[in-house]
């Protein structure tokens, strides 16, 4: 396959990040399928991408016009029998059984003719290409929330993905304005094993009582980063952020210094996963 064949995507997850991406590849002029497992979801979600759109006019960032033609490129799939496309990028639970049960549905939708690409941001692609018929489809397409503005793309190669694909991707991440970096499979690969401890540490500093969740993000803002990790991780979803942080500590053999927070946990115990849900560390206006 060459980049030039890929002209329907398929996204699979509605949450943020699926939103971001599906924007960034209907920008580029790809067809967009967009499904998830909770028909409302969906709906609800092409109605924020609609405001991203409108909001990114009244900026003066995009026509109308291509605004408009963008839009319409994406469509809702009712059923994952519908994702018959050149390209799947699953943005679903950081889970590494129910992402496996999913590629092997739309293995069996697309035979080997699809690229099967996982926006996980810290499980093995090994893993998830076991107990695929053909392996060598399967590859790793990291993308960072907000997808459609972060320029960084992470392309990951398990032991038996194909180069071609790998090429294929690196080229595909060029038209929808990305700037790739290839990385071999590793726990949390580059960005997730470096920033964990931006997490970690912030989490360590609040448990131990040293400064309130506020103050640490203005301090961090203060010294040149865009949000404190506080507001980050109540923008990425403070439950997709632990399961990360969970799974880096696990592919580490438990090494101490990535090991989960408590305080997470509570927060997702209580429903308070970010921006998502209204309220994480900070609360937030559902309208």
């Amino acid at each position: 396959m060459e980049v030039s064949d890929i002209k329907k995507i398929g996204v699979v997850g509605a949450g943020t990040m699926g939103q971001g991406i599906a924007i960034s590849c209907a920008l580029a002029g790809y067809e967009v399928l967009l499904y998830d497992i909770d028909s409302g979801f969906c709906d609800t979600a092409l109605g924020l991408i609609q405001k991203t759109f409108n909001k990114s006019v009244e900026k003066g960032k995009l026509t109308q016009l291509l605004s408009d033609d963008s839009f319409m490129r994406i469509k809702k799939a009712n059923q994952l029998s519908e994702l018959t496309v050149d390209l799947v990028i699953e943005a679903v639970i950081e889970n590494l059984e129910v992402k496996q049960k999913l590629f092997l549905e739309l293995e069996r939708i697309n035979g080997s003719k699809a690229i099967l690409a996982t926006n996980t941001s810290s499980i093995s692609i090994n893993k998830l290409a076991a107990v695929l018929k053909n392996p060598s489809q399967c590859v790793g397409l990291h993308f960072f929330n907000p997808a459609h503005i972060m320029k960084l793309v992470e392309v990951i190669s398990g032991t038996a993905t194909s180069k071609g694909i790998i090429s294929v991707m690196t080229e595909f991440s060029k038209t929808i304005g990305k700037i790739s970096v290839e990385v071999k499979d590793s726990p949390g690969f580059i960005v997730n094993r470096v920033a964990r401890h931006f997490y970690v540490e912030s989490l360590k500093v609040l448990e131990d009582e040293v400064a309130p969740h506020d103050v640490i993000d203005r301090l961090m803002k203060s010294s040149g980063f865009k949000m404190g990790p506080f507001e980050l991780m109540d923008l990425i979803g403070i439950d997709v952020n632990y399961a990360v942080t969970k799974s880096v500590y696990e592919g580490f053999e438990k090494a101490s210094k990535f090991k989960p927070s408590e305080i997470q946990f509570q927060k997702i115990t209580e429903g308070h996963l970010g921006r998502k849900s209204g309220k994480g560390f900070y609360e937030y206006s559902k309208s």
